[in-house]
């Protein structure tokens, strides 16, 4: 059985793309990345049922609170508000991290090669996304392109099964294969109850409400 990388955030296109890495056959690792964000506790308790529902044996939680003495993102530096969500936004948002991606990618690289893992599967999304620039199907192009001259061994690929469908049909991906949505969490500004008006809240309903299913999480505002 092949090894796979599973970059878990504990959200629902993390959570789709760990069961659609499992219906592949692969053995799962998980890695989950703290870096200063405003709900990193409760991701955190969402990856931990996660590993716990997919039996996970080998996960990885890694710090890097750096990126919140960086700043100069939303979630990062609690001094910027979290704007309301738009569905349809053209800019990047205050929430974009900078590379937050990037760095994530890299630390997954590292572990891969400890483990000799073949994949590194990641659901970032770039149609039905946030017009993040490192959410970009050209970036993990780029990405694999960087992993054939850059590794000690050359076998080792970045999936990203999500990044050119929309939230609806994540959603029912999700229900096709038995993933746990209740044990997510997506929300950039609460922890206890979904605000339902960042960005993140705003596209993970739509897919609900396209795959017509109510998101069984619970919220202020829906």
């Amino acid at each position: 059985m092949q090894r796979a990388i599973v970059l878990v955030s504990g959200g629902m296109d993390s959570c789709v793309t760990a069961s659609i890495a499992k219906d592949s056959g692969y053995e799962l690792n998980f890695l989950h990345i703290n870096y200063g964000q405003r709900t990193e506790k409760r991701e955190l308790e969402s990856f931990n049922k996660l590993s716990e529902f997919f039996k996970v044996r080998n996960k990885l939680v890694v710090d890097i609170t750096y990126l919140k003495e960086i700043g100069g993102s939303s979630l990062t530096d609690f001094s910027i508000d979290v704007e309301k969500g738009e569905v349809d936004r053209k800019e990047i948002p205050s929430t974009y991290v900078p590379f937050r991606n990037g760095n994530i990618v890299s630390i997954a690289v590292s572990w891969a090669e400890v483990l000799k893992a073949s994949r590194i599967f990641i659901g970032v999304v770039e149609e039905d996304g946030s017009g993040y620039p490192d959410c970009r199907k050209s970036f993990y192009d780029a990405f694999n392109s960087l992993l054939k001259v850059g590794l000690a061994y050359t076998d080792l690929r970045i999936e990203t099964p999500l990044i050119s469908i929309s939230k609806g049909e994540i959603v029912k991906k999700g229900l096709e294969l038995g993933a746990p949505f209740e044990l997510t969490w997506s929300c950039y500004k609460m922890e206890d109850i979904a605000c339902g008006e960042c960005d993140s809240c705003l596209l993970r309903l739509k897919g609900f409400r396209e795959a017509g299913i109510l998101d069984p999480i619970p919220y202020i505002k829906r």
